[in-house]
């Protein structure tokens, strides 16, 4: 089982590694499963995810008090938006585009009611 969180947690990693790259894609979701993976399967992993510059912060933000920066919250708000707007275009079924409007404003409504952490000097 070592070895299946592993596998989850450096799929998890490199998925975010791709997102950081890619503009509009929240990174934060694939860290919380890696390291949540990598919990299970290597303490040396899990440290690195942790202690990592650019990827431990938003980790350290959620650990501390499920904290989300406004960046990411405007960042994913956008993503969302930017998903839907995609699906209207394409034309898809009504009932599908109502699920999903209820689906996507959930999860931005619980984004936004997530504090925020202090800000620095």
């Amino acid at each position: 089982m070592r070895y299946a969180w592993l596998g989850l947690g450096a799929g998890s990693v490199l998925v975010a590694l791709i997102a950081v790259a890619l503009p509009l894609v929240p990174s934060t979701p694939f860290l919380l499963v890696a390291a949540f993976a990598f919990a299970r399967s290597s303490d040396r992993l899990h440290t690195w995810l942790h202690e990592h510059p650019r990827l431990g912060p938003p980790l350290a933000d959620w650990n501390n008090g499920r904290l989300v920066r406004r960046s990411a919250k405007r960042l994913a708000t956008i993503s969302i938006a930017l998903a839907f707007g995609v699906s209207v275009a394409l034309g898809l079924r009504p009932w599908v585009l109502v699920v999903q409007a209820v689906v996507l404003t959930s999860v931005v409504a619980y984004i936004w009611t997530r504090p925020e952490p202090d800000p620095v000097g």
